[in-house]
């Protein structure tokens, strides 16, 4: 068997999001009126499903005003991809790295916290239209770190957990990963720092593209 699979989270693994996920809870809370949360405190969600990530982020407040907040948030984050100027960069290394593993036989999936909506919005920008073999979000059932979409991507890819390998920036990645069977391979340049990537189980952490290629490429060598 040659087959082999990488699954990419985006949102701080592939694409550089930080300032406008977190200009875009600012809005969505200053509408609403309430205290804007720290940086340090929204880092720490980012990759949950949307509504999941607020209800960790604001614990103990009622469903209708995490409802409100969810939407508030879709609202401004849809003006903001409106906006023409609007490009959530890729991290440099990134579109190289894709590009060598398709040209080298691998498979690669997306699995991320963004809606499906959002996906595709990246998709567009980045002319990713025929890179990946499927994309996975969290509008498509459970999101991180439920093994859900690492399973499905291997399911519809005919892809074994022994020759899948997870790439994320977050422990909620890392989590995801391990709960499916599948090598969790760590990103420090994202939301989460090291040591909370470690938290998650990651079995490797790395600092940048050039080390990450090493990786997958010791990964693939190993399958053999």
């Amino acid at each position: 068997m040659s087959l082999k699979l990488a699954i990419w989270d985006v949102d701080g693994t592939l694409v550089d999001s930080r300032e406008s996920i977190f200009k875009t809870a600012e809005v969505a809370y200053r509408q609403l009126g309430w205290p804007v949360p720290t940086y340090d405190a929204v880092r720490q969600i980012v990759g949950l499903g949307l509504r999941e990530a607020f209800v960790v982020l604001e614990p103990g407040r009622p469903d209708g005003e995490i409802d409100r907040l969810t939407q508030g948030y879709r609202t401004a984050f849809q003006a903001l991809r409106d906006d023409p100027t609007f490009v959530e960069p890729l991290y440099d290394g990134a579109a190289e790295t894709l590009d060598r593993l398709r040209s080298g036989g691998w498979k690669i999936a997306i699995a991320t916290g963004k809606s499906r909506r959002g996906v595709e919005t990246i998709v567009r920008m980045h002319g990713w239209a025929d890179l990946f073999d499927s994309t996975h979000s969290a509008d498509d059932g459970p999101g991180k770190p439920h093994p859900a979409m690492v399973l499905e991507a291997m399911r519809a890819l005919s892809v074994p957990p022994e020759r899948t390998i997870v790439v994320g920036d977050t422990a909620h990645d890392m989590r995801m990963a391990k709960a499916a069977g599948a090598y969790a391979q760590g990103v420090s340049w994202g939301f989460h720092t090291a040591a909370e990537i470690a938290e998650g189980g990651a079995d490797d952490i790395v600092d940048d593209f050039a080390t990450l290629n090493a990786r997958l490429d010791a990964f693939g060598a190993g399958l053999g």
